[in-house]
Order: C-alpha cells, then sequence, then structure tokens
C-alpha cells in the first residue's frame, strides 16, 4: 500500500481559494481525535491491512492545530493497526501554528517531513488570500524550519493571483530560496465556483489572470527554482534530487491508498488487478463523529478502461510520463493509432515525447497538461 491520508478539518478561517472540506470551530476536536482513531482501528486484521504503509500523512485543513501529543496518539494508532514500512511521515502546517517547541515535539512523535503552506509574502496578496498568517511569520517558521531536525521540508506557493506582478513573484521565490527548501509545490490559483473568490467572480468583483501572465509566472518558478537544482517533476512540484514527495507521488503511480477523516478518499484495486474501488467519507464533521459506524458517503467502482483513462491522466502530470510496458501489463492496453498519432504531432510541436519505452510532456507540454490528456482519451 503506498500510504495512509489522515483529513484533519479544522481550520482558524476560510481561505478564499480553498474547497477541501474544513470548519472553522475546533471545540469537537478532542472528539473529533478519537474517532479518528476509533476509525484507524476498525481496519484491524482486514484486508487492508495486509501490505505494508511506506508514507503517512497529514492534510487538511490544517492539521498544525493538533497538538503533538494527539499527532502521537493518532500515530500509534496506525503502528497498532498496519503493517509499516514507513519511508515518509509528512504533517502539512501553517505558519502561525509553528515556534520551536512545537517542531521539537512533532519531530518526536514521529513526523519527519513537513509542508509549510506560506503561498506568498507578499502583505496584500495574504489579505486577498484571507491568510491567518503574516509575511514576517511566514519568515520566521521557515528560519525555524531551516535550523530544525527536519532534513526534509517543503514549501507551499500559489502564482496567478490578480494584480500579481512578475517581481512580486520573483520577491517570493527569492525569500523562499534563502532558505534552501528541498521540495517546492508551486500551484496556479483556480477559483473554485463555492469559495469566496468563486462568489466574486460570479457577482463581477474579480479579474482573473490571464493564460499569458500565468503562463510568464510558471516559466520563472521553473527557472529560477531550476537554477537553484530544484528540479521540476511533476504539474506543480519541484525537489531536489531525492527529495521528491513520495506519499503524492504513489497517488500519481497509481498505487492502493486509504483515507480517514471527514471527506477523505481512499483508493483501492480488487484482488485481480482487473477493477479498483474508489470511496470517501461523509463530509461533514459532526455526522463523522456521531455515526454508529463508519460509512462511506461515496462508492464507485472503477473498471480497467476507467483505470487505463486514469493512469493517461496521472501519468502525464510527471516528468517521467507513461511507460508502455505497465500500459500493456497492469491495465491491459496500449495506444490507438489516432492516439500515438496525436503524440507525435505534440512531439513536432515540441510538447512530447514518444520513444520505445513510453511517451511523456515536456515542460512546454506540462504547461498544458490538462488540454492534451483531454485531447488524447476524446479519441
Amino acid at each position: 500500500m503506498s500510504g495512509i491520508y489522515l483529513h484533519i478539518p479544522f481550520c482558524k478561517q476560510a481561505c478564499s481559494y480553498c474547497d477541501f472540506y474544513f470548519v472553522t470551530q475546533r471545540h469537537q476536536k478532542k472528539e473529533f481525535v478519537g474517532r479518528l482513531i476509533k476509525e484507524i482501528k476498525s481496519y484491524s486484521d482486514s484486508r487492508f491491512t495486509q501490505e505494508k504503509v511506506e508514507t503517512i500523512y497529514f492534510g487538511g485543513g490544517t492539521p498544525s492545530l493538533l497538538e503533538a501529543g494527539e499527532i502521537e496518539q493518532i500515530l500509534n494508532a496506525i503502528f497498532q493497526t498496519f503493517d509499516l514500512e514507513l519511508k515518509e511521515v509528512t504533517l502539512e502546517m501553517n505558519p502561525d501554528d509553528v515556534t520551536k517547541a512545537y517542531l521539537q515535539d512533532i519531530h518526536a512523535a514521529g513526523i519527519n517531513r513537513a509542508s509549510m503552506g506560506v503561498q506568498t509574502f507578499n502583505e496584500s496578496l495574504l489579505k486577498f488570500m484571507h491568510r491567518a498568517h503574516t509575511s514576517g511569520e511566514a519568515l520566521h517558521c521557515l528560519e525555524l524550519l531551516a535550523n530544525s531536525e527536519f532534513e526534509n521540508f517543503t514549501v507551499d506557493l500559489i502564482y496567478g493571483n490578480p494584480d500579481q506582478s512578475l517581481e512580486m513573484l520573483e520577491r517570493d521565490i527569492d525569500q523562499v530560496l534563502k532558505f534552501s527548501p528541498p521540495h517546492v509545490s508551486a500551484y496556479s490559483l483556480t477559483i473554485e465556483p463555492k469559495t469566496r473568490l468563486g462568489k466574486q467572480l460570479e457577482l463581477g468583483r474579480l479579474i482573473p489572470a490571464g493564460d499569458e501572465d500565468v503562463a510568464k509566472h510558471f516559466d520563472m518558478i521553473s527557472e529560477k527554482l531550476g537554477k537553484a537544482g530544484i528540479q521540476h517533476y511533476e504539474v506543480s512540484n519541484f525537489a531536489k534530487p531525492g527529495k521528491e514527495a513520495l506519499h503524492n507521488s504513489a497517488y500519481w503511480n497509481h498505487k492502493n491508498y486509504l483515507g480517514f477523516g471527514p471527506a477523505a478518499h481512499s483508493f483501492w484495486w480488487d484482488e485481480n488487478n482487473l477493477s479498483a474501488k474508489r470511496w470517501s467519507n461523509v463530509r461533514d464533521l459532526k455526522g463523522y463523529i456521531l455515526q454508529e459506524r463508519f460509512s462511506n458517503e461515496i462508492e464507485e467502482e472503477l473498471d480497467i478502461s476507467t483505470l487505463f483513462e486514469e493512469k493517461l491522466m496521472l501519468g502525464l502530470r510527471t516528468v517521467e510520463g507513461v511507460n508502455t510496458f505497465e500500459l500493456s501489463k497492469k491495465y491491459d492496453a496500449e495506444l490507438s493509432q489516432k492516439q500515438l498519432e496525436y503524440l507525435q504531432m505534440r512531439q513536432k510541436e515540441g510538447k512530447a515525447i514518444v520513444d520505445e519505452t513510453g511517451f511523456r510532456l515536456t515542460e512546454e507540454g506540462l504547461k498544458i497538461s490538462d488540454a492534451i490528456v483531454l485531447d488524447l482519451i476524446s479519441l
């Protein structure tokens, strides 16, 4: 099994762009931790505990709102329930939650990789995003991280914001690089319908950044991080060699994973690898805590042709691309002549590479990977 994802739904406030499930009230935190532990232990002696767990990921929400003792309790429940061969245990955190003592305590509890949600150092953009931290807190937190026991950490940035100039973005990147991060995740701002930004867009109060500006932002990020030895390996992710995110890489490689907590998703291949199942927990904290037995809100059966299309989508997000031998062996599939011709056309444009081992997108192709994948699976 690739790993375990734990959804911690608590936040101090709602970021303007976020459409993940979260709550801003924390009075049920103790009950949530108890219920989460109970859910983990409910998998004891099941078929899901027969594979070794390689990664654990605390996401959210804001997992750094958990106390170190609560994190330790959750990890102990996993240790007692699953067969572990851990390579990576990540905790997402916000700068305003972090102190030197907190980093020491969570590291002692078993966290070995930190994911820091900086997003930007620009105060006006932080207010636009409705982030809870200040630029000063972000800088202080990165300094603490760089001088802590954490040998592996990642920094999140968001680019493509309205009115964000190249100069503003360059200052953000330069600030991050001062701390020599092993990994950087850079996300283009996406305006989702039910978010605060989505409502502003609907009311005509917001003008999104143009595609050309967003492309220039991406080019700057890729160039500056690349010069610093932080290489592009997935659409939104950059890492020094050997510091790629193992947990997320498992998603892109279509490996089994389990999700715990409200709104958490799971994915599992059947015994014969001819189909798979995806399911998610109830998207409601109160319902999650109070339900008599753990039940899924959404269940989806995925046949091998659907999984093949997913593999194309996931694989073409990475610089490694898709291996044709794996397609044949695991998905019993190969590209159609039309699909192969389409990729060869993109190769002539410098957007793809097709060879005897498989196919992948170039740096130019990764910029429009969603469009290329959509075209490819439509043929």
